[in-house]
């Protein structure tokens, strides 16, 4: 590691996702591997079912349940991984790009939506990739494999 590694900044947006998850996780072996520190954002909304979390549980104060949901998904890291945590109202995209602007990189987590959810909702991860000011990872959510061998492409006859 060298000079320039040391004090970076890394904000990761958590929604309780398994992207989410994944982008937490990796945004911490990131700093741990380059002398960085992590700042966890969250990020709420009153006009969204559920505060726009993925987490339909909890307090029924959207404020509330993100800040539950990002301290359960701190609390889940393994012990003593020092991350910082925020909550944060708005657009998800835009209050991330705040969050980021003087970050090293932000990390994000695929939801993996078919082309059709995305089309009709849009990308938070797209949007920042366009926006913000520091370099945006996103982390993909894996996509089952098929149980078995490929199977061969039919020949017509």
């Amino acid at each position: 590691m060298n000079d320039q590694d040391q004090d970076r900044t890394i904000v990761v947006g958590v929604d309780g996702s398994e992207g989410g998850r994944r982008a937490l996780h990796w945004a911490v072996r990131e700093a741990a591997a380059r002398g960085g520190t992590v700042q966890a954002v969250a990020v709420w909304r009153w006009d969204l079912p559920g505060g726009g979390l993925e987490v339909a549980t909890g307090p029924d104060d959207p404020k509330q349940r993100a800040e539950q949901l990002l301290a359960s998904e701190i609390a889940d890291l393994p012990a003593g991984t020092p991350v910082a945590s925020q909550v944060l109202e708005g657009r998800p995209a835009t209050a991330l790009g705040t969050a980021a602007r003087t970050a090293d990189l932000l990390v994000l987590g695929s939801h993996g939506h078919s082309r059709v959810w995305h089309t009709v909702l849009g990308s938070v991860a797209e949007e920042c990739a366009r926006t913000a000011t520091c370099p945006v990872v996103v982390v993909p959510v894996p996509s089952e494999q098929p149980a078995g061998p490929p199977a061969s492409p039919a020949i017509p006859g």
